[in-house]
């Protein structure tokens, strides 16, 4: 049987490679749970919002609209861009009508779609503003939930007062920021 090990493991071995992603994106997201302010459940359904609603956007617009979805504690924003009002209706209509959705904030802008290089610009907004929230070390930075869209800011969360304060003080003095808009819920 000895011998048969080291062939054993070599016939076996191929097979369990695929087990590691899926393993570690298992406890990536556990992780990501565990620190998160929403319910495993709500955290669950907010990744199946933003799919979906993702998924139906793409399916009915293609490329004639730039819009972002994003969802937390069931509570939907969308950002991005429309050429018209009319569409800009329609994108929230075809969110709303997602499974578990309670609320859908629709500051999508009617114009020309924005270019790459405004999206990597946001990229780096965003970086920015976690990076000095956590330089401030005046909340735990996984309370917080930034979407950067053309220069805006948007802050999203279960959070205190104070925390929301800290937050907008925070983003509304970062470079580059041009507004700021809190889309947060309170704790009591």
């Amino acid at each position: 049987m000895r011998k048969f090990l080291p062939l054993l493991l070599l016939a076996v071995i191929p097979a369990l490679q695929g087990c590691f992603p899926v393993v570690a994106t298992g406890v990536g997201a556990g992780a990501l749970m565990a620190a998160d302010r929403r319910t495993s459940g709500a955290y669950i359904e907010d990744q199946a919002i933003i799919l979906k609603a993702t998924r139906r956007l793409d399916e009915k617009f293609n490329d004639t609209v730039h819009v972002t979805v994003n969802s937390y504690n069931r509570n939907v924003l969308l950002t991005g861009q429309t050429p018209s009002e009319a569409l800009k209706k329609e994108a929230e209509q075809l969110v709303r009508s997602v499974s578990n959705v309670a609320s859908v904030l629709n500051e999508i802008t009617i114009g020309p779609l924005t270019p790459f290089s405004s999206h990597s610009n946001d990229t780096y907004i965003t970086s920015k503003v976690k990076g000095r929230m956590i330089d401030a070390n005046k909340f735990p930075i996984q309370h917080v939930k930034v979407v950067t869209e053309n220069s805006v800011v948007y802050l999203l969360g279960i959070v205190t007062r104070q925390v929301a304060d800290d937050a907008v003080e925070i983003a509304r003095t970062t470079s580059d920021v041009k507004k700021v808009v809190k889309v947060f819920e309170y704790e009591n």
